[in-house]
């Protein structure tokens, strides 16, 4: 059976999420073995205390969930969450610009964000129950070309999250080496294994330890 832990940002962005939830988060991904935990700022302090010597990272998200503020405002965002101890940025496209067919604005913003990562990872949130199929595939160049590391299906927040499909799509798009992360509705392991199967190398889940141990949940991510 496979190793399904490596692949999961374990996840928690409920605006109600308190200390002790980001204490049961860490503690989770330290014993399963998760490739990271994703959580808003103002948590990133705290997590990345509660995972020193620990193989599991801090990825933290910006301009989430809408994707539509100023540009420079993102960037200060990422750079806040570098300077925090974020080691990964999960960062939301700005979806109108792209359905006005701004592509300039929107691949500047990227490489902008980046440029303020310094190196770290940077993936960028689609939202692609938002996007056409020409416009999936014209966001996943423009990723590629900013120098991100990973095209994203979903923030987890809008009307639906990951689909087969959209997975499938965004592989072709990017081409066999680059990042794919499913993420919104991945509640239990048949699903992650499919997403995996269509092209994921990330799951960003809120239902990880259900996944991991073969059983079902609910996932708000």
């Amino acid at each position: 059976m496979q190793d399904l832990a490596p692949f999961i940002d374990h996840t928690l962005l409920k605006p109600d999420a308190t200390a002790k939830d980001i204490e049961r988060l860490c503690a989770e991904a330290r014993e399963h073995g998760f490739h990271s935990v994703c959580v808003n700022s103002s948590r990133i302090v705290q997590a990345h205390a509660l995972l020193l010597e620990s193989d599991v990272v801090v990825a933290s998200v910006v301009g989430f969930p809408l994707g539509g503020m100023d540009s420079d405002a993102k960037r200060y965002e990422a750079e806040l969450a570098i300077d925090l101890g974020a080691d990964e940025i999960d960062v939301v496209l700005n979806i109108g610009r792209l359905k006005d067919g701004d592509d300039g604005y929107v691949l500047r913003e990227l490489r902008d964000i980046v440029e303020a990562a310094s190196d770290r990872v940077v993936k960028v949130i689609l939202e692609t129950c938002l996007l056409t199929r020409e416009e999936i595939i014209r966001a996943c160049h423009l990723v590629v070309d900013s120098g991100a590391k990973f095209v994203k299906t979903s923030s987890g927040f809008s009307k639906s999250g990951a689909t087969i499909e959209d997975v499938q799509l965004m592989r072709e798009a990017v081409g066999k080496e680059f990042g794919v992360k499913a993420s919104g509705g991945v509640r239990d392991r048949a699903t992650a294994e499919a997403m995996i199967a269509a092209g994921a190398t990330r799951l960003g889940t809120s239902a990880s330890v259900a996944i991991v141990t073969g059983q079902s949940a609910e996932a708000t991510y």
